[in-house]
């Protein structure tokens, strides 16, 4: 996949190759951030290159030798949770990052809590964050501690900027500052409401 794809393929913005070193443990850590509200025309791209990545496409491990992954999210409705469904389905051990306010308040109807539960059970890990004065500032301070032990950020991301603080253009602004390789899956052309 490259920035030249055709619709039906994702948008790669930033080919995904990773250019910080190798992690100490060998263990590969991708991160997710993105919209909680995915377009129907979007989704079938957004799971094609999730997997693509679970599977290795436009990573790099290092040592080339595809080691271990490890996903990284917050669990969130939305991108969170398909990226950790795809990750857990390819046998990708998932770190629940549990932002610092009441998260399930937050995560919108019923049946998005109950998945956030369903997959909170399967996680191998979980980060607890420290509580923060807003909701907003919990999500940024979650989305920087994904991208701060990451190697590799997945953004399900329309590449325009936030709709409040903490969200997908904050955490993709800040993976590039910091040097975190991310790699955009989106449809071109198309909006979200």
């Amino acid at each position: 996949m490259t920035g030249t794809a055709p619709a039906t393929q994702a948008v790669l913005l930033r080919p995904g190759r990773l250019t910080r070193p190798a992690p100490r443990t060998g263990v590969t850590r991708i991160g997710v951030t993105g919209h909680r509200a995915i377009p129907a025309a979007v989704e079938p791209v957004v799971r094609a290159g999730m997997r693509a990545l679970f599977h290795g496409d436009g990573l790099s491990h290092g040592d080339g030798d595809g080691g271990p992954l490890e996903a990284l999210t917050s669990l969130a409705a939305g991108a969170d949770q398909i990226f950790a469904d795809i990750a857990l389905a390819n046998g990708v051990p998932v770190t629940a990052v549990i932002p610092g306010t009441d998260h399930e308040a937050g995560l919108g109807d019923a049946a998005t809590l109950r998945a956030y539960r369903r997959i909170l059970r399967s996680c191998a890990k979980q980060e607890r964050l420290p509580p923060e004065p807003t909701r907003e500032a919990a999500y940024l301070a979650a989305g920087r501690w994904i991208v701060d032990h990451a190697d590799h950020l997945v953004a399900v991301w329309d590449g325009l900027p936030a709709r409040g603080v903490g969200g997908t253009g904050d955490v993709v602004a800040y993976a590039r500052r910091t040097g975190v390789p991310v790699t955009v899956l989106w449809r071109p052309g198309v909006v979200r409401d």
